[in-house]
């Protein structure tokens, strides 16, 4: 093994060459961060570099993600669609193509005022330039101007353009593999596009009535900096940094190679942590590991989580807008858990709403309801959470992704906006992670899937709920069964031809019966469905 360190403006960074367990690297990080009191370290693992992550099954390749001459022949389940739940993606060279994403570009100069001014920004990817170019020329070509904040978080992306643009564009496929990019579309106030507003871009796309405008007209381009600083000291100013710093939390951070490399390390530097460093030099490759931070994903970071003794571990995915963590025991947490610990901090000090997809633990539930709060569910789908939360006031909002929104701050999910916030209460409280998570309810929770071909989906719903309609259901996103300590969630897929059934118990032999018995009951359903 081999230690090299640099020293730079902001920390010390080491890079790691690992040809050993981490075991015999822990006690030199622990040497460098406790004895000689360094801020931050910087972990490269050099094994990782040249490696690519194994090729995916296509799971993206579906009819909202096909060129522009395939859309005419969706069916109608994504009739006419260009945006899908996440904004627009596709594969580099295959269905994003310039041609395609200067087009993207037109539609949604023309949906905008001319001269409107709109901030794009993008994560890490190697398509990025390439993709985010071609975007721009169509906007440009519309007479509106764009602001370019460069290598950015989604949720920084979002600040910048609710404190500075008209409309924001965030150039970012999150969690999917390297080969992938995307155009999410960002309204004037930093949440994203509602679907009705996609809908009339893709009005636009479709019928190809662009507003291209004279040489005289075209809009301005700038590129600034500063967009990072600001989302930060946004976050530090919603937080009790004082309290934070007091405590010198140690905590290990995994950026993916993703937009957090720029922000969640300087973040927590500011916040008086000492930082370890995983994965946090930006490559659009993503050589650590997949960006979607999943347990088996994440268990370089749950290692040395263990090894230097940190107080907690925490977890991006691609474009930062989640955040996923591990407790001082090297646990992985699992976002539902987070999301009612902070529901519960956040109702027992302000009372009031909390805004969840149907999808979510009874956790949060249960600890909102002790606290004096009311839980309100939606669809799945953080656009909807969020303009769910405007609607009705509510205090705070989040999935069981780790993607949580805190309205004093912005309208969307935000993952160095949940890590500030959870540090903060560990600070305030001054228990460990660990203790705050045990103390939670315990529940079972299970998810599988089932296959049924697109055409069906609408149909096997209808005929399901009228099987159904003598039990507790709640129709809001597919079919919730709700029993006692039980629930039971049956939805399509949006991106894939199956149904899946997600379900929760305080009982582990009850859940997995419930599991079989409504998976008997849907695949029963599908097969007498011609």
């Amino acid at each position: 093994m081999s230690l090299r360190i640099h020293k730079s403006h902001y920390a010390v960074y080491a890079s790691v060459i690992l040809q050993q367990r981490k075991k015999q690297i822990a006690l030199i990080f622990y040497h460098l961060i406790l004895q000689l009191r360094i801020r931050h370290v910087h972990l490269i693992p050099v094994r990782y570099i040249h490696i690519l992550p194994p090729s995916l099954p296509n799971l993206y390749d579906k009819a909202q993600y096909t060129n522009t001459e395939k859309f005419l022949s969706l069916s109608q389940y994504t009739s006419m669609r260009l945006f899908g739940t996440n904004g627009i993606r596709g594969k580099v060279g295959e269905n994003f193509t310039p041609d395609f994403l200067s087009k993207v570009g037109l539609a949604i100069g023309a949906y905008l005022p001319r001269g409107n001014n709109v901030v794009v920004g993008m994560d890490t990817r190697v398509s990025g330039e390439m993709v985010k170019n071609a975007v721009v020329s169509g906007l440009l070509a519309s007479g509106v101007n764009v602001i370019d904040v460069g290598l950015a978080p989604t949720p920084a992306i979002q600040f910048y353009t609710k404190n500075h643009g008209d409309f924001g564009i965030a150039i970012t496929a999150s969690h999917n593999p390297p080969e992938f990019n995307g155009v999410k579309a960002i309204a004037g106030d930093g949440t994203e596009l509602p679907r009705e507003e996609e809908e009339r871009i893709e009005k636009i796309f479709f019928s190809k009535s662009w507003r291209i405008v004279s040489w005289k007209d075209v809009g301005k381009y700038q590129k600034i900096e500063g967009a990072n600083e600001e989302y930060i000291k946004g976050i530090l100013s919603h937080v009790d940094v004082e309290k934070i710093r007091k405590r010198k939390f140690v905590v290990v951070v995994d950026c993916a190679n993703g937009a957090s490399c720029f922000t969640t390390p300087y973040l927590l530097e500011r916040l008086g942590c000492r930082v370890i460093s995983l994965n946090c030099h930006s490559d659009g490759t993503f050589p650590g590991h997949e960006s979607e931070p999943k347990e088996e994903n994440l268990q370089d970071l749950i290692s040395v989580v263990g090894d230097v003794s940190a107080d907690l571990g925490i977890a991006h995915d691609g474009d930062a807008d989640r955040a996923i963590f591990v407790d001082d025991r090297g646990r992985f947490i699992s976002g539902d858990k987070t999301l009612a610990l902070v529901a519960r901090e956040i109702v027992k000090n302000k009372g009031g709403k909390v805004v969840t997809p149907v999808s979510t633990s009874l956790i949060v539930e249960k600890v909102v309801k002790e606290n004096g709060g009311e839980v309100v569910y939606t669809k799945v789908g953080a656009p909807i959470v969020a303009r769910k939360m405007i609607e009705v006031g509510a205090v705070f909002g989040g999935e069981e992704n780790g993607g949580m929104i805190f309205p004093e701050h912005q309208y969307c999910r935000d993952g160095a906006m949940t890590l500030a916030k959870i540090l903060e209460i560990m600070a305030k409280s001054g228990k460990k992670l660990s203790e705050m998570i045990d103390a939670l309810p315990r529940y079972y929770q299970k998810k599988i899937s089932v296959s049924c071909s697109d055409d069906k989906k609408v149909k096997v719903l209808e005929t399901l709920k009228e099987k159904l309609k003598d039990e507790k259901i709640d129709t809001v996103d597919g079919i919730k069964i709700w029993g006692e300590n039980w629930w039971i969630l049956i939805r399509p897929s949006g991106t894939e031809p199956i149904y899946r059934i997600y379900g929760e118990a305080r009982d582990k032999e009850i859940l997995d019966s419930l599991i079989e018995k409504y998976k008997r009951a849907l695949e029963g359903t599908i097969a007498s469905i011609s």
